[in-house]
């Protein structure tokens, strides 16, 4: 292994993947922010794997220990945007299921949410490279997992609010499962075209709201 890896690793392992600091004064936030915006047009334009800490410098006009004052290394750089990312994917899913008070409401909700996801991913193209990296990378895949588990517990809560007499443990298993599914749903959607991938979600909506219906009532 090359001294130049060994260092990558080194420094994935200090920070976990995560930024190195998030700057406080305004200088440092928009060159934090300058950061991250030339990294997801080169994402968009290479992919993930294609990233390079050294045209992220030259894209954005930085020296190295610039760019390393806030970010160790890619893989802290894709982190910060895959969770920006999956902060707004919560943020819908959040304000969907507060509007639920009955069975109809919950199938409406889950409806809304795969019709907002795919728009998002259909509207974020580099959000699919991101995504890909968070499947790939040991680092990130605690990324998924935490947003995966965020949406589950919020559609647990509406499940025990509408089945309070229901087995929990069932719930909770109910309630993962079908977010899984949800957001393979759309992934798999985005990776077709247009037509193609909006024929997807509509089968796929018909298929959850018929078995989710099954499944708590």
């Amino acid at each position: 292994m090359s001294e130049q890896k060994r260092a990558t690793r080194r420094r994935q392992q200090d920070h976990g993947g995560q930024p190195r600091r998030i700057p406080r004064q305004q200088r440092g936030r928009e060159r934090f922010e300058k950061i991250l915006a030339v990294a997801a047009e080169l994402i968009e334009q290479h992919g993930s794997d294609g990233l390079k800490m050294s045209e992220i410098v030259e894209e954005a006009g930085l020296s190295f220990g610039a760019l390393y004052q806030y970010f160790p290394d890619k893989t802290s750089i894709i982190r910060t945007l895959a969770e920006r990312f999956n902060e707004e994917g919560r943020r819908c899913v959040e304000a969907e299921l507060a509007k639920v008070a009955d069975p109809a409401g919950l199938k409406a909700a889950l409806a809304n949410i795969v019709d907002e996801y795919y728009a998002f991913f259909r509207r974020e193209p580099v959000m699919r490279d991101i995504w890909h990296a968070t499947h790939t990378d040991k680092l990130l895949q605690q990324v998924d997992a935490e947003d995966m588990e965020f949406h589950a517990q919020a559609f647990l809560a509406v499940l025990v609010r509408l089945w309070p007499n229901r087995d929990r443990v069932e719930l909770l298993a109910i309630a993962r499962l079908t977010m899984q599914l949800l957001a393979a749903a759309v992934r798999y959607a985005v990776s077709l075209d247009a037509e193609e991938g909006a024929r997807a979600i509509a089968l796929f909506k018909t298929i959850q709201l018929v078995d989710i219906g099954r499944l708590v009532r």
